[in-house]
């Protein structure tokens, strides 16, 4: 039936014949001169009609006396099979194609001398001679080509073979009973070659056998392979699809064990994958001490330990069988204690810690910079108009408004707080100032009665005789009577707000008083207030 859809009809023959034969016309055919006119070749398929033209070009000065078709097959010897004269009837000798050739002109004009031949057959094909016989010139001949074609039947196949080290036929392919013979070809990735070989076919066809051979390897399973078929009668290539069907024993790999069982860990599973052609028919496993531990499951190709132990501490072996024949692969199991890092607890705690510490880092700047901001604080309160006074007192008791009680120089029994009184003043550049009751009062705040004035000569020479026995006073002083921070030129014993004045003259009574060189008497003590 796929050679009949590709034949040509007898209208659609005649049709490419004529097309044919008119190129033939206006194109010379033959040797220089050449005046018969022929298509050099005409093709068909069996049981259609072919036409066969034939024309004198230029009749002119030549009278034509008869025509004769001459037929030339391939084997054999040549034949008139059709003879036309004026004065006679047509002649159809004895041939093979007696019966099916005839003339097609109506008035059988030997100008117009084409026959046709029906019914053909693929033994039909040769050469199909038009011989004129003139006068004067003699005879004058054109030759036609009969090609007879036939639509191959293509198929091919893979056979299935067993892997191995000899070539084996994994694949053939066939044009069976073509005109003319077809072509094959291959196509694949897997790597081996190809035989062709042809034979006679039904009705002078050709048969093409090709076959591709190959050492099969279980890797070659499955890839594709194409047969590709080019004839004459075909529009485009005929490729015909295939696989290779490669037969091997299974090939075993167990999958899933990490090195890592350790004492108590659950639910490990390994996995027996098998590849196989054709597919296995049975997954055993076994250990090689012979018997299976009580905490291994088992369910086809999976072997899942519920919890490890001591006892699957062995060799497991996966055992696969197919047709072809029995594999096996094997994993040994290594116990061991728990790990530390089994789990992600260390991880956990790492990051904890590191956080921590982190904290803890950022907790400490934060308490020294507060701490340090606190000692700029404490200093000697001298910003703006806060001001630490040294006293050096003359009397035994200072009340809140200047005056005293007790021993003094001058003053009898009252007291005398006229003494000096030096003002150091760290927040100005003037440094060391003194401070008399009968002066105008420096702004102090809660201490009003206070006034600065400058040292003289004296006042400074006696203060520079007390560094001694202040200093042996402030070592004799308990721990928690002591500051830390000094600054100036003068020694400094106690710094003490402003707001705590009262505490501090109830203090300065208490020292040691020091008879003077102008009769006066003065603390040992200086004091900041």
């Amino acid at each position: 039936m796929a050679r009949h859809d590709v034949r040509n009809s007898p209208e659609r023959t005649k049709m490419i014949g004529l097309l044919c034969f008119v190129a033939s016309i206006l194109s010379p055919h033959g040797t220089l001169g050449q005046r018969v006119k022929v298509e050099p070749e005409v093709s068909s398929y069996p049981g259609q009609t072919v036409l066969l033209r034939c024309a004198f070009s230029d009749p002119t000065g030549v009278q034509l006396t008869m025509v004769t078709w001459i037929y030339e097959p391939k084997e054999g010897e040549r034949m008139n099979i059709a003879v036309l004269h004026p004065s006679f009837d047509p002649n159809y000798p004895i041939s093979p194609l007696r019966d099916r050739v005839s003339f097609v002109a109506k008035d059988l004009d030997v100008s117009n001398p084409s026959i046709q031949i029906t019914n053909l057959t693929m033994s039909d094909a040769g050469k199909y001679i038009c011989e004129y016989a003139t006068y004067p010139s003699g005879n004058e001949q054109g030759i036609t080509q009969l090609v007879m074609l036939a639509k191959p039947l293509n198929s091919a196949s893979a056979a299935t073979v067993v892997a191995g080290s000899q070539l084996a036929v994994v694949a053939t392919c066939e044009s069976v009973d073509g005109r003319p013979p077809a072509k094959i070809s291959w196509v694949t990735t897997a790597n081996g070659n190809a035989t062709t070989e042809s034979k006679p076919g039904a009705d002078n066809t050709v048969t093409v056998i090709s076959k591709y051979r190959m050492i099969p390897k279980s890797s070659d399973n499955g890839k594709d392979i194409s047969c590709v078929v080019e004839h004459r009668t075909q529009v485009k290539s005929d490729s015909i699809k295939l696989k290779l069907a490669i037969q091997y024993p299974p090939e075993v790999t167990i999958v899933g064990y990490d090195n890592n069982w350790y004492m108590g860990r659950t639910n490990v599973v390994l996995t027996c994958q098998a590849k196989a052609n054709p597919v296995p028919l049975s997954v055993n496993w076994k250990t090689m001490s012979g018997e299976m531990p009580d905490t291994v499951v088992i369910k086809d190709k999976e072997l899942k330990v519920l919890k490890v132990d001591e006892t699957v501490n062995t060799t497991f072996v996966c055992e696969v069988k197919n047709r072809i024949g029995i594999s096996k692969d094997q994993v040994t199991a290594i116990v061991r204690e728990p790990s530390q890092n089994s789990s992600n607890a260390g991880v956990v705690a790492g990051a904890v810690i590191g956080s921590l510490l982190a904290l803890l880092l950022v907790a400490a700047l934060i308490a020294v910079l507060i701490a340090r901001s606190r000692r700029q604080q404490q200093g000697y309160r001298a910003n703006g108009t806060d001001m630490k006074t040294r006293i050096f007192g003359g009397g035994k008791k200072v009340s809140k408004n200047g005056t005293g009680g007790g021993a003094g120089s001058g003053g009898g029994g009252g007291g005398n707080n006229n003494g000096p009184i030096y003002v150091y003043n760290e927040s100005s550049s003037q440094g060391l100032g003194e401070k008399n009751n009968h002066h105008q009062p420096l702004t102090m705040e809660g201490h009003p009665e206070i006034v600065a004035t400058t040292p003289t000569a004296q006042d400074i020479l006696l203060s520079s005789e007390l560094y001694d026995a202040e200093r042996r006073k402030f070592d004799e002083m308990e721990d928690d009577e002591r500051y830390d921070h000094f600054s100036g030129v003068a020694p400094i014993l106690q710094l003490r707000p402003a707001n705590d004045q009262d505490k501090m003259v109830e203090d300065y009574l208490d020292d040691d008083m020091e008879s003077q060189r102008d009769g006066s008497v003065i603390s040992r003590t200086a004091v900041y207030v």
